[in-house]
């Protein structure tokens, strides 16, 4: 089979499109068809459990495997408490309710996120906050959030407020973007001296650690997510993770309906939120737990193939874990030099047209319409990578050329 013809273009640095998609190909190989940006993975128990969830009929919210999906993700992340939802949007929702987050609140967080992140911030009547990201971790960056902190919060005896704006600072909520883990400890001691809440996204970074702990493992309150497309999925879903039992007791009442128990009666004590994930979604999910570890291996083989074929293209380098973590590389990343930004979407078009599913970074989150007037600090670097990044395809399932 012939392979597809790739325009190139040469830029004085040498850099054209047609490198990094030998490079890809170097990686993974040549595709039969599109290789998807991230396919999920069905080799274990999948059939089984979902075999046994129709055949008991507990196929909705009721039924043992959710607690059982429960304790292996209290045992994967070495929270204290697992509580699983229908998705990782209703997770950070409950998640800031629970840190006290409400209208008329700011909540800090990265503007390179997925919209779920800033949404959630708004399901609770509050504005988002948005601060720079760092080039080496893709998340929030620690001295971008201090120098945001110094210049417009002021501690007062009811907690830190902004004082442009006169909102109380509620939470900061850092994103482990594509799985690399941000500076948590940086991060945390700026929350704590300033006495904000602090909600791990941890959306995309099951299985990713950070000075040797699972992130999530350490935070009083953090968000998972098992979309489709994510490392281990229930097809949709999520789960809030805390080391605080009594949050983690009100987490579940507050994801399911906040009814108080009873053989018959239906009584609510509070309004609650209907976020409950369904038996059929957690035997999904306690089959993908039991295959993390095979996953995860396969993951960071496929980063290291492309690591080293990216190694000596010119004008572009891969996203390297940062210091002191192991990333899952939920989806590996590639940053073309800036000079070179002008051709991003020129080597989009070339990866997919030779049959790699590739694609940009989010658009900012300060760009959309319904976020444009929210506060921010400065956010070149954010700005940068979204016009420099380029996501590959990175299933657990691709098989490096080397294997």
């Amino acid at each position: 089979m012939s392979e597809p013809m790739v325009d190139s273009h040469v830029t004085r640095s040498g850099f054209d499109q047609k490198t990094i998609v030998d490079a890809v190909r170097r990686a993974v190989g040549t595709p039969n068809g599109i290789l998807g940006l991230h396919e999920p993975v069905f080799a274990g128990n999948e059939i089984a459990y979902l075999e046994e969830c129709i055949k008991s009929t507990f196929v909705s919210s009721v039924g043992p495997f959710v607690d059982r999906f429960e304790r292996m993700l209290e045992e994967v992340t070495g929270a204290r408490r697992a509580v699983a939802v229908v998705n990782g949007t209703a997770a950070l929702h409950a998640c800031f309710i629970l840190a006290g987050v409400g209208p008329g609140d700011e909540v800090i967080s990265p503007a390179l996120t997925f919209i779920a992140t800033t949404n959630a911030i708004a399901y609770c009547g509050a504005t988002p906050h948005f601060v720079d990201s760092s080039l080496e971790t893709l998340g929030m960056d620690a001295r971008a959030l201090a120098t945001r902190l110094d210049a417009i919060a002021q501690k007062t005896a009811t907690g830190t407020i902004n004082r442009e704006t006169g909102r109380r600072i509620a939470a900061i909520t850092p994103m482990h973007t594509f799985g690399h883990p941000v500076e948590l400890d940086e991060i945390a001691a700026l929350a704590k001296d300033w006495n904000i809440a602090l909600v791990e996204d941890a959306a995309e970074s099951l299985g990713s650690t950070y000075k040797g702990h699972p992130v999530g493992s350490r935070a009083r309150l953090a968000a998972l997510s098992f979309n489709g497309n994510k490392i281990v999925t229930t097809g949709g879903g999520g789960a809030i993770l805390t080391n605080d039992e009594e949050l983690g007791r009100r987490a579940k009442h507050l994801t399911t309906t906040a009814k108080l128990p009873h053989k018959w009666a239906f009584v609510h004590d509070e309004i609650g939120f209907n976020y409950r994930l369904p038996n059929l979604n957690a035997a999904l999910g306690c089959a993908q737990l039991e295959q993390l570890d095979g996953f995860l291996a396969n993951k960071r083989k496929l980063a290291a193939a492309y690591q080293r074929a990216f190694a000596d293209v010119p004008g572009v380098h891969f996203s390297h874990e940062p210091k002191d973590t192991t990333s899952n590389y939920w989806l590996n990343a590639i940053l073309l030099d800036e000079e070179n930004a002008g051709r991003r979407d020129d080597v989009l078009a070339a990866l997919n047209d030779a049959g790699f599913g590739a694609r940009p970074a989010w658009t900012l989150m300060h760009k959309l319409p319904m976020f444009a007037q929210s506060p921010r600090g400065d956010l070149s670097i954010a700005e940068a990578i979204e016009r420099r990044l380029i996501n590959l395809p990175s299933s657990a399932s691709i098989r490096t050329r080397d294997e």
